[in-house]
């Protein structure tokens, strides 16, 4: 059984997944950061700009300045949050750090609840061991 988000496609999930991290960085999303972010062109991340904002995943200004909606939000932590506990993971397990993230990136989407889920008991079990 796939991830319930992945209903909006694996690229939509990258842009609402940039966007949080951006606005983590910067204070701010522009799609230009955007497109420099996720190594694409200004026109595809205008596509996809246009699309999120007419599904209702994000709001942008008239100076160009990006929001994630609640409804984008759900989506972007839930997708973010798979990809920081995946890349803690792998790097816990001995994976060099960008490795691991280029790895999480690409499992992030397609991994199930059910697994995802049991990655997370077995990392909080090791922890409580650890202690």
């Amino acid at each position: 059984m796939k991830n319930d988000s992945n209903t909006i496609g694996k690229s939509a999930e990258d842009y609402l997944e940039s966007m949080i991290i951006l606005k983590e960085k910067n204070g701010y999303v522009r799609s230009i950061d955007i497109a420099g972010f996720l190594g694409v062109t200004k026109p595809s991340v205008s596509n996809a700009m246009k699309r999120l904002r007419e599904e209702g995943y994000i709001e942008m200004n008239k100076s160009g300045f990006i929001t994630v909606t609640e409804k984008g939000m759900d989506i972007a932590d839930k997708i973010y949050t798979r990809h920081k506990k995946l890349t803690d993971f792998f790097i816990a397990l001995g994976v060099d750090p960008a490795v691991a993230e280029d790895d999480a990136c690409k499992i992030e989407h397609d991994l199930s609840d059910e697994t995802f889920n049991a990655i997370c008991a077995h990392i909080d079990k090791s922890g409580k061991k650890k202690k």
